[in-house]
Order: C-alpha cells, then structure tokens, then sequence
C-alpha cells in the first residue's frame, strides 16, 4: 500500500467497517476498486506477534492471488508492496509481520512451466513524522527478521527438494554452497573414507545400504574475538531419504520421507542466518548425512554398530536410524569440539507427532535453564516448544543386553529416543529438539505454506544470540 495521507485512510477505514470488515487477523480486503495500484487494508486482530505474523502473510499471499490473476488478463502485475505500518511497533510486533511478509507466499516448486509473476519486494512505509531514532530501531528489526527468514526459507527448500537430486553429498555441496559467501563461516566435508577411519559406525550403518555414500558436514563459525567465549554445537539429522531400511516403512506418507533431513536443513540454514547476522559466539554446526535404503549391504535388526568414540548400539529397529547417526555426531563433538551447550534437532519420532500434534515441537533436556531459554528464544521467533520429561523409570531400559545401548528400547517412543541420546552428551547442558511434527504442513497457516516448514531454525539462531555474553 503506498502511504497516503490519514483522511484517505480514515475514509478507507469507515468504509470497510459498513461493509462488515472488523480487522479480524488474517483478513484482507481491497479498497478503491478499480484504482492502480491496488490498495488492501488487513486485519491484525488482538495485535499479538502472531496476529502481526499471520497478517503479514495473508497480505503477501493476497498480492500474489492478484498478480495470478492480472496475468492471466493481460493486466500489469504488482511487483513491489508497501506497507504503511504504524510508528508504534515494537521489535517483537516487526520481526513477527516481517516474517510473515517474507514467508507467506513462499513456495518450493519444480516445474518446467512458465512461472505466473509475484511481488519479488516488500517495503515498510512508516509515517513521516517518526523520529529518526524510531526509523533506525525498525530498520535494525527489519534486517535482523529478514536474516532469520531467509534462514527459515532456505531450510524450507533444503527439505523440499526431491531425493531423486538430493542425496548426501548433494546435501553437502548444498552446505559448502551457501557458506562460501560468508568468510568467517568454514564448511568442511568429511567422506565415506574419512567417517570409516574415524569410526563413524552409526553413520554408515545407517547410509549402507544406499549406493549413494554418507557424509559429515560440519559448519565452523568463529568470528573474532570470541575465542574465549561459549561454543554452542548444533547437530542436525540429515537422512536424505528414509525407506525405513530392513524395518520398512508403509508405502502410504513414505514420498515425505525426503524431508526426514529437516533437522539438518535447519541446522545448515541456522548457520548460515548466525553468519549473516555476525553474532559475536563460537558455533559449529554437525550434519551426519544418509540414505536409510533397503539393499544386500543394509544393516540389520540384531546387529551391533560401533559408534565413534568405542560406544556400542545393539539394533533393533533399522527404521529408528536418526538416534544412530545423530549419536555419532554427538559423541565427535564432546570428544573434538569442547562445547559448553549441545543441541541436536531431527525429525525423530512419529510418537512426537501423536503427543503435541503438528505445531508444537518436543523438547528434551538435561539443564533447565538450557530449556527455558530454547522455549523463550522459540517464543521470540513464532516458533513453539513443549518440555518433555526423560523419565527416570525408563533410563535403565536403554541399557543393552549384548552392547553398551539399546537403539530401540520399549517404552515411550519420544522419551526413550531422547534418553538414547542422553548416553552420547557425557553430562553436558544438552537440549534435544524433536520436530517430527511441525517439520512437515499439509496445509497453510500463519506463514507456513504445504510442505517443509523450516521448523527449528529461526529459534536456534534467536538461542545463539541469547548465549553472547554481556559485554
């Protein structure tokens, strides 16, 4: 909406009231039909951050439905919105329709067709009495949300893209990719050769039986001056695509399978937002990438891998293969990395999906003040997180009865998974993020569209800030 002057809106403002329009959140309505360009006034509701978040969606998407239908007459299209916002808004109000205007009508597709135009800017208008001091403090929210959503759509298309073109080590040039235009931010590629003379056993356990071979990527930020500080690592499931193995899956919902490398994606996209924004912390980024297939070399139930490190998984279940990978690389950084604060992220267990459903994603860990401030900095972001326990009557369970850890104990699948893990963390605050519902829509709301969400990137990248140290 280009800025008008207040009586245009105040006239644009009764006359939407007479035709019923109540500023529900979410609602967009045309004003001055017929006029060039074309003006929308949208509903915020109550005014919360997620109202912010899903008005600012739902104008990008009314903008894009324009453009489709202009084309399709021969009309001009809209190629930049405006926004006239209020000088009102707080940080937490901007970074939530910044996210919303930058996501909302963004879509992951492959096609050889002719693409329909869309709105390729979105620029905030703010009345031109705000002080300058204000004009500044938006523009710095303005950037930092675009950072955190470009992060969140790249995660996005990480995860969208089909396992015919995306196999580990595409997922490994994809890193190397993105990474090569921030110079502070080094991405290394450890090879099938690399993880066997280092006792990855869990890796490639879990990627032989796929003729495309497993990879370690590892994305190393170390900006200056922060030597001395904390090092967070985050570690990603990277399963590129996701048969189930020996154990294989039903047929029905396995084509999702090949966003089971969401938890890396968000990872991978997490680091890349961290560089753009330059936060002054140490953060290294782990992704054990596999193909989980079914062939002759595919491992079995019964066997027992060897994990770096010397621990031992006795097998159970080849369909519960994120826990061995991520086990791999969680136990490489206790011994090489020497962080203060483990994260790992995957979409792990369908019993997350069943406890919270598709919005919400689990989280498990051993330091409660870790816990809050990954909930918090979720909270910041849009992004929901409920605690769960790591029940101490289960812990024994995981306990092997011919290797050190049973891979698949019985019990309560998120609880048991997360108490698995536990056994590769040697103690340190740890969080374990299992995103196994809200990773995935089959359907839109607020800014997510059908497809991969980029769940979990915007709030790792809001918990690296959180961890600079006060100056």
């Amino acid at each position: 909406m280009p800025a008008r002057g207040a009586d245009h809106l105040v006239e644009d403002c009764a006359r939407l009231r007479v035709a019923g329009f109540r500023g529900k959140v979410g609602r967009v309505e045309r004003v001055g039909l017929g006029e060039a360009p074309p003006r929308w006034m949208f509903g915020v509701g109550t005014g919360s951050p997620a109202d912010w978040r899903a008005a600012g969606a739902a104008v990008l998407r009314s903008a894009e439905e324009h453009d489709s239908h202009a084309h399709e007459a021969g009309l001009d299209s809209v190629e930049e919105v405006s926004l006239l916002l209020p000088a009102s808004l707080d940080d937490a109000e901007i970074t939530a329709l910044v996210i919303g205007a930058s996501l909302g009508s963004h879509r992951f597709t492959v096609t050889g067709r002719e693409r329909p135009p869309k709105p390729t800017a979105v620029t905030f208008v703010l009345p031109a009495e705000t002080p300058e001091e204000t004009v500044a403090a938006v523009t710095s929210a303005v950037d930092r949300a675009v950072a955190v959503s470009s992060a969140t759509a790249l995660a996005r298309d990480l995860a969208n893209a089909p396992s015919n073109v995306k196999n580990p080590d595409w997922l490994a040039e994809a890193a190397v990719a993105v990474g090569a235009g921030h110079p502070d931010l080094a991405v290394t590629v450890r090879d099938e050769q690399w993880l066997t003379e280092h006792g990855f056993g869990g890796v490639l356990a879990v990627g032989g039986g796929s003729a495309s071979p497993s990879r370690l990527i590892e994305l190393a930020w170390r900006p200056a001056g922060a030597a001395d500080g904390p090092h967070l690592v985050l570690v990603g499931k990277g399963i590129t695509f996701d048969t189930g193995g020996i154990s294989l899956k039903p047929a029905d919902g396995m084509h999702l399978m090949r966003t089971d490398m969401a938890g890396g994606a968000s990872v991978i996209a997490a680091l890349i937002g961290i560089a753009t924004l330059r936060l002054p912390i140490r953060v290294t980024g782990l992704v054990p990438s596999a193909e989980n297939h079914v062939s002759g070399a595919a491992y079995r139930p019964g066997d027992v891998v060897t994990h770096f490190g010397g621990r031992t998984s006795e097998i159970v279940n080849t369909d519960a293969e994120g826990r061995l990978v991520l086990a791999d690389a969680l136990a490489y950084a206790v011994d090489r990395l020497d962080p203060t604060v483990l994260v790992d992220v995957a979409t792990l267990t369908g019993a997350m999906k069943i406890s919270l459903g598709l919005r919400t994603g689990g989280l498990f860990s051993s330091d409660d003040a870790l816990a809050d401030a990954v909930t918090a900095a979720g909270e910041r972001v849009g992004e929901a997180w409920w605690r769960m326990p790591l029940l101490a009557d289960h812990a024994e369970d995981v306990r092997g009865d011919w290797a050190d850890v049973r891979q698949g104990p019985p019990g309560p699948g998120g609880v048991m998974a997360a108490l698995f893990l536990r056994e590769f963390t040697a103690g340190l605050p740890w969080v374990h993020l299992d995103i196994a519902g809200p990773a995935r829509a089959d359907r839109s709301y607020a800014e997510v569209n059908p497809g991969a969400t980029g769940f979990a990137a915007r709030t790792l990248i809001e918990l690296a800030a959180s961890q600079v140290p006060s100056s």
